[in-house]
């Protein structure tokens, strides 16, 4: 039964993301391919790796992820940054362009927060964080960090 209600949740935030993001291209092609939108998640996700950090966690080649990156690059959703600790290495950050474009989402993560805060009372809502807490760090180690480190890449 939990599990059940945790894919509904979970989806239902996905397919509005999906919504939005077809309403708004309507008119147009949409810029990103659902790779390229994996890709973004992730490098956003990792807090600006590098691209040998990027493939190491998507279990793909180096070349495989430059050729990736650079077609991000190309259609202006991710910037290489030169590492101040090392002058040889790049970091990967999201531009504005493609932070617009995953706002879309976290505007409705947004709105269902607050009226989830409208709803429970200041007690319900500590444990539902304390809850969260625990599944993000805790009970998620492929994917967990601590803040200020590197994400676990599991072998």
């Amino acid at each position: 039964m939990l599990e059940d209600k945790f894919i509904d949740v979970y989806q239902k935030f996905k397919v509005h993301f999906y919504k939005e993001v077809f309403a708004r291209f309507q008119d147009r092609e949409a810029s990103l391919t659902t790779v390229e939108t994996f890709a973004m998640e992730t490098i956003l996700f990792l807090k600006e790796p590098t691209v040998n950090e990027f493939a190491a966690f998507m279990r793909i080649s180096s070349p495989n992820a430059a050729y990736k990156i650079n077609s991000l690059i190309r259609k202006g959703y991710v910037e290489k940054i030169r590492s101040e600790a090392d002058k040889r290495e790049f970091h990967l950050r999201p531009t504005q362009k493609y932070m617009n474009y995953y706002n879309i989402s976290l505007d409705y993560v947004h709105t269902v927060t607050q009226r989830l805060s409208s709803r429970v009372s200041p007690e319900e809502q500590v444990f539902l964080e304390r809850v969260l807490t625990m599944l993000s760090q805790e009970l998620m180690p492929e994917v967990s960090m601590k803040p200020g480190e590197a994400p676990v890449l599991e072998a």
